[in-house]
């Protein structure tokens, strides 16, 4: 009896002690971790709302302002409408001077500008470099003195001025008008009181030929001429036939003096507003819009001619050489400004002619 209670015992431990114990989780078995959760995306600031207003001094059909209009349309949609442009043509915003001074002294007036190169020459004097006389043979030859090194060396000094270069859209070759007078040489320029924007390479070459340049805003040109405050001014030809300054000058010179490439320029402080993709958008636009602008203008200055004949206008096409000879120094007389940079210039054009 006392061996059967023992056994009975011990039975009760070994189940007892099983049923406290229990078996081991393996690990299939455990619970579930609850994983712990990822972090939230931050969602991407939204581009901010940016308006662009552009300034130009002439018409609804100059060659500008019809590029300008692509621009606007191109940065619009792929923007989604986060930048928009607004464009002011004939001089709402202000003549070419005022227009650059606006976007150094950041107004707020005016964020992008077209407008000659040589025009900033008063607030960086290289700016001046692309418009010395007869230095180039055709719009290629210029396109691409625009688009490289030099040029860009001079436009780099204008960022610390609030002006940032884009593009290079193409304003044509500079020519001679007058209400009477026949020009044929530079000796029919002596004494002539000759509009000239405000632009010191210009009018030193006005100089060199003899006449007496007077800058004016273009705004108030067409009503200057057509009073005889002015006897004479320069302009290239899509200019002279699209802003129909023909109606108050008889005679055309086509003396192709200097070369007149435009920067298309946005105010720096307006840059940096915009945000990564805007810029880029922009940017893109607006070398876009150039290549319109140079082919439109080339166009038109082949075929213009015709059109300003029709109208009524004597057309000359003087031999050059002496008008060459006459403005030979004016390049020299910059050295003091461009330094290096004429060195430069030489070899540039000595290697393009090669």
């Amino acid at each position: 009896m006392k061996k059967f209670f023992a056994m009975l015992l011990t039975l009760a431990m070994v189940l007892s002690l099983a049923a406290c114990g229990g078996k081991e989780e393996t690990p299939a078995e455990k619970p579930a971790e609850t994983p712990s959760e990822a972090p939230a995306e931050t969602p991407a600031p939204a581009d901010p709302q940016v308006t662009l207003k552009v300034g130009v001094s002439t018409n609804e059909t100059d060659p500008r302002t019809v590029a300008a209009q692509g621009f606007k349309e191109e940065v619009e949609s792929k923007t989604n409408g986060s930048v928009t442009v607004e464009i002011y043509t004939s001089g709402q915003l202000g003549g070419d001077a005022q227009l650059i001074e606006a976007l150094s002294l950041d107004s707020g007036t005016v964020d992008v500008i077209i407008t000659d190169a040589s025009n900033f020459a008063t607030y960086e004097p290289t700016m001046g470099v692309s418009a010395l006389p007869f230095q180039f043979k055709d719009f290629e030859m210029a396109w691409a003195f625009m688009d490289g090194e030099i040029e860009a060396a001079a436009e780099e000094k204008l960022i610390e001025q609030n002006m940032r270069v884009l593009a290079h859209y193409d304003n044509g070759f500079r020519c001679v008008t007058t209400g009477s007078k026949q020009i044929s040489s530079p000796s029919d320029m002596a004494g002539m009181l000759i509009r000239t924007p405000e632009n010191p390479v210009i009018m030193a070459t006005m100089q060199a030929m003899g006449a007496n340049p007077q800058p004016l805003a273009f705004s108030e040109l067409y009503q200057a001429l057509n009073q005889g405050t002015y006897d004479a001014q320069e302009n290239p030809v899509p200019v002279i036939w699209n802003n129909n300054l023909y109606e108050v000058q008889g005679h055309l010179s086509v003396t192709n003096h200097i070369y007149s490439g435009m920067c298309f320029t946005i105010a720096e402080s307006t840059w940096q507003k915009m945000s990564d993709s805007q810029r880029e958008i922009v940017d893109a636009a607006a070398k876009a819009s150039a290549e319109v602008n140079r082919a439109m203008n080339k166009q038109q200055t082949e075929d213009l001619l015709t059109n300003l004949k029709d109208a009524g206008m004597v057309i000359t096409e003087p031999d050059l050489a002496p008008f060459q000879e006459a403005t030979a120094a004016v390049a020299e007389s910059y050295r003091n400004v461009y330094g290096s940079m004429l060195d430069d210039l030489n070899a540039w054009l000595a290697a393009y002619n090669g």
